[in-house]
């Protein structure tokens, strides 16, 4: 469908796609640069036409839409200037000043006038034009901010979009032939403020946000996630299950309540079982650091200003952001030998990160958090074997928490960064071989390394298909040279360590946040803060409630006593709310019988003898075994 064809006359891809009967073509790709079917192909090109089932498809099509947005806007207001409008995850934006001052009443009238535009079907063409010539034109349409963009752009000259005589725009494209190539199953979701240029000194804008899809049935599919992600926002159902919460004078920093405590801990547990079988030793580093330490490290020149300073009898300490230095400092207590190696040291450690407190948000972007951090002290030949060994151990617990598959992101080096290219060339080619044989597929993540060395991320998609970066992989041989570890290698000489840097979860905090999205609260049973809860229909069976619950207790349950004269309608109501697992009911019929009735999520109910219930709850709630 995509065929790749070699040119050897320039011919527009318009020309192309009816001479090869691609009667479908939106848009095209010459020599790996998505083009409008407009432009002339220049010869020996290697040219594949984009239909509306291209991967590449829906991002033209919602770059159009935006135009076919700011179209509509200055129809119906045509006093509005427009700014910028680019394509987003999802959808896409256009920010525009206008006097009228838009609202959700105002949408489906937006909606309406796209819809006639994208009816219209007006040609859309593409035309050069110079830098002086383009302010001229949108200074003569009274486009300041299309003036202003133009001014700070250093070329001779620009592209301009026309939708016929009726609109255009500054933009690079591509775009599609037509506006009714667009389609028409968009929806306007929200409208908010924003500063032009994100700076706040200037003209606040309005921006509109939309969302655009090729068929009904995605769109819709798309506001029913929506609705889903609403409903389970982490936020509402740690409120709910009374898990934890966060306040204004410790910003972005989590107020953990027993229940809350009590999952996290279940969490930490698991993943410690898991090392430690896996051969890992625990460590535990300090929290405050002095200054030197850091700027040896090379994190006080890349990092500074996400750091948080302390000061004592005339020192400057830092709150560590992360824990690597501090677990160089223990590899080097003691003289190291190759036979020593690999060294698998593992810390639960707490960092704090001054993030923007526009950018926290609930348990997913905090400034206070708990990484299941491990540093790998190794051989560069053994870099493979490790990055084998940890590939095996993230795949094991992802699959534990509910996450059967994930994707593969490599990240090579960045524009700051320390160290040689020759370094880096290593480092990258050393982390592809492994990941290559570790036989994970993956992406190239341009220029997203850390600063000391390439790294692998680990993204796991939710039930709502939404995507999580949470596991990390980095290689590293900068660090221990700066800071002066080595070891005695075979040869009796000193060589530094490469350190693999690397976390399964990324941080517990957020990870937890993910678990509770992805399982709307419903985490496994081995997980929840409460297993399951005794509760008694009337006050007259509270001694055999007391005794049941006894039991589930000394069995090592995680059980709560509901003895309250309340209907037996509402306890359960509430404690479906709290997302407990498995409620134990009790009346007169399972007292006469020494029964227990079990109600679960879905509403099944089942009654068993106390002995059978115990068993069954008992297995239900197993951790998984390491």
């Amino acid at each position: 469908m995509f065929g790749v064809l070699q040119m050897n006359d320039k011919i527009s891809g318009f020309e192309l796609a009816k001479r090869s009967g691609e009667k479908k073509a939106i848009a095209m790709i010459v020599d790996g640069v998505a083009s409008d079917l407009s432009i002339h192909i220049p010869e020996t090109a290697a040219v594949e036409f984009i239909t509306k089932d291209h991967p590449s498809a829906l991002e033209i099509m919602r770059h159009t839409s935006s135009h076919i947005l700011a179209q509509s806007i200055k129809e119906l207001w045509p006093n509005a200037k427009i700014s910028i409008g680019p394509v987003i995850e999802n959808g896409f934006y256009y920010d525009i000043s206008c006097d009228h001052q838009i609202t959700p009443d105002d949408f489906e009238k937006i909606e309406k006038k796209m819809r006639e535009i994208i009816k219209a079907d007006h040609k859309i063409s593409r035309e050069t034009m110079s830098k002086s010539d383009a302010i001229a034109l949108f200074e003569t349409m009274n486009e300041p901010f299309k003036v202003e963009l133009i001014q700070d752009l250093d070329v001779s000259e620009v592209t301009l979009y026309r939708h016929e005589d009726r609109f255009v725009d500054l933009c690079r494209g591509p775009h599609l032939p037509k506006t009714g190539t667009a389609s028409v199953h968009f929806k306007i979701m929200k409208v908010a403020g924003a500063y032009w240029r994100g700076d706040s000194k200037r003209d606040m804008l309005q921006r509109i946000y939309a969302t655009s899809w090729f068929t009904r049935e995605e769109l819709d599919q798309y506001l029913h996630n929506l609705e889903e992600a609403e409903k389970r926002d982490h936020r509402k159902i740690a409120r709910d299950m009374n898990l934890f919460h966060m306040q204004e004078e410790s910003p972005g920093c989590i107020f953990w309540h027993p229940k809350g405590w009590t999952m996290y801990n279940a969490l930490k547990d698991y993943v410690r079982r898991c090392i430690q079988k896996d051969g890992y030793v625990e460590v535990c580093t300090p929290q405050m650091i002095d200054r030197s330490l850091w700027e040896a490290s090379g994190h006080w020149e890349k990092y500074r200003e996400n750091m948080f300073i302390a000061e004592s009898e005339n020192r400057i300490l830092a709150i560590k952001p992360m824990n690597c230095p501090g677990a160089v400092q223990i590899f080097k207590q003691g003289i190291k030998s190759y036979r020593d190696l690999p060294i698998r040291m593992a810390e639960f450690g707490c960092c704090h990160r001054n993030e923007p407190s526009g950018a926290l948000y609930g348990a997913m972007r905090v400034r206070g958090f708990t990484q299941d951090d491990a540093h790998i002290f190794c051989t560069p030949d053994q870099i493979n074997s490790e990055t084998k060994k940890f590939c095996l151990l993230l795949t094991k617990v992802y699959k534990d928490l509910g996450f059967d598959t994930f994707s593969v992101k490599f990240s090579d080096r960045p524009e700051k960064r320390t160290g040689s290219d020759e370094i880096w060339d290593l480092s990258e080619k050393l982390l592809q071989k492994a990941t290559k044989e570790a036989g994970l597929d993956f992406s190239i993540n341009k220029g997203e390394g850390a600063f000391y060395g390439p790294k692998l991320e680990f993204v796991l998609k939710d039930k709502l298909g939404r995507e999580w970066q949470c596991g990390t992989l980095q290689v590293d041989f900068q660090l221990p040279e700066k800071l002066g570890a080595w070891y005695t290698a075979e040869d009796g000489r000193k060589h530094h360590p490469v350190m693999l840097h690397r976390a399964v979860l990324g941080s517990l905090e957020r990870f937890i946040g993910i678990l509770l999205e992805h399982y709307a609260g419903r985490v496994p049973p081995w997980l929840s803060p409460v297993q399951t809860v005794v509760a008694t229909i009337t006050n007259d069976f509270d001694g055999y409630a007391r005794k049941i619950f006894n039991d589930f207790d000394e069995n090592g349950l995680r059980v709560e006593l509901d003895l309250r004269p309340e209907k037996i309608s509402y306890k359960i109501r509430e404690h479906i709310i709290e997302k407990t697992p498995i409620i134990a009911i009790i009346g007169a019929e399972e007292v006469r019988q020494n029964n227990l009735t079990l109600r679960y999520p879905d509403g099944s109910q089942e009654t068993l003898s106390a002995g059978e219930a115990l068993t069954k709850i008992r297995n239900a709630c197993q951790p998984p075994d390491v």
